[in-house]
C-alpha cells in the first residue's frame, strides 16, 4: 500500500523542559485505520498535533509522499460553538473554506444524518448529550471530506454502551469513505476492535515500541468482542503495552 503520511526522527521538546515525544518514525499507509495506545503524557496526543500542523517539531519533519491531503480532526472534548446550533457547528470548516452557504449547509445535513442526527439541525449543543455533541463533533469533521481523520481519544469520556456504538458508526464512516484514520485511544480492546494495526508507545519520552499487525473481519460488530481471535489479538497489544511500561 502507499503510504499517506511519514514521520521521520519526529521530536517535541516543550517551552518547560518537558521531552514529550520521540525522535519516532512512523508510516501510514493510505485507507489504514491505525490505533495509537501508551500510557498518559506518552505524547500521543503531541504527535497527532505535529500530524496536524498545530505544533512545530523540534526536529524531523512529516513527509507526504503524494499531495498533502485534508485533515480532519477529532479531539476528546467536542469543542462545539455553545451559542450557535447544531447545524452551524457542523458546517464551520465548509464556512472557512468559503463553501457557498446553501451547498454547506447540504453537506453539513447530509454529515449529520450519517452520524444518525438527521433532526438536530437546529438543536443549541446544551440540549445535546455527551454522545450526541461527539456526534456532532465527527459530522463536523466528515463534512469537509477529509482523507485522514485524526481522532485523539473521542471516546473516552462516553458510557460504555455509547462508545461502542460510535465505535461502530466510525468503522462504517471509515469504509464507506475511504479515509485515512490515525486514532489515539488508552483501551486495548478499543484498539483492537477498531484497527488494522496497533501502534504501541512507550512512556515519555514517546517512542515506538511495538508496531502489531492485526487481522479483523472486514464487517464486524459486537459478537467479534466474543471470539477467540478477538481475545488473543488484544492479549497481544496488552503485552506489548505491559513491556513498554516496564521497560
Amino acid at each position: 500500500m502507499t503510504a499517506l503520511l511519514s514521520l521521520r526522527a519526529i521530536a517535541k521538546t516543550f517551552d518547560t523542559g518537558t521531552h514529550a515525544l520521540g525522535p519516532i518514525d512512523l508510516d501510514v499507509e493510505e485507507g489504514a485505520f491505525v490505533s495509537i495506545v501508551g500510557p498518559s503524557g506518552c505524547g500521543k496526543s503531541t504527535a497527532l498535533r505535529v500530524i496536524a500542523g498545530l505544533l512545530k517539531p523540534d526536529s524531523g519533519a512529516v513527509a507526504w509522499p503524494g499531495s498533502k491531503p485534508e485533515i480532519g480532526f477529532v479531539f476528546q472534548e467536542p469543542t462545539l460553538m455553545p451559542w450557535v446550533k447544531t447545524l452551524a457547528n457542523v458546517r464551520l470548516p465548509l464556512d472557512l473554506e468559503g463553501t457557498p452557504r446553501a451547498e454547506a449547509d447540504a453537506r453539513a445535513k447530509t454529515a449529520l444524518a450519517r452520524v444518525g442526527l438527521a433532526g438536530f439541525e437546529n438543536a443549541y449543543p446544551r440540549e445535546l448529550s455527551g454522545g450526541m455533541k461527539m456526534r456532532v463533533s465527527i459530522a463536523r469533521a466528515i463534512a469537509a471530506a477529509p482523507k485522514l481523520l485524526l481522532m485523539d481519544e473521542p471516546f473516552a469520556a462516553l458510557d460504555e454502551l455509547t462508545r461502542q456504538a460510535l465505535n461502530d458508526d466510525l468503522l462504517t464512516l471509515w469504509r464507506e469513505d475511504g479515509m485515512t484514520v490515525l486514532f489515539v485511544t488508552h483501551s486495548v480492546y478499543e484498539s483492537t476492535y477498531l484497527s488494522e494495526r496497533v501502534v504501541v508507545m512507550s512512556p515519555r519520552p514517546g517512542r515506538i515500541a511495538a508496531d502489531i499487525p492485526l487481522a479483523p473481519p472486514q464487517a464486524r460488530d459486537a459478537g467479534w468482542r466474543l471470539t477467540p481471535q478477538f481475545a488473543s489479538e488484544a492479549a497481544k497489544v496488552s503485552q506489548a503495552l505491559k513491556e513498554a511500561m516496564a521497560a
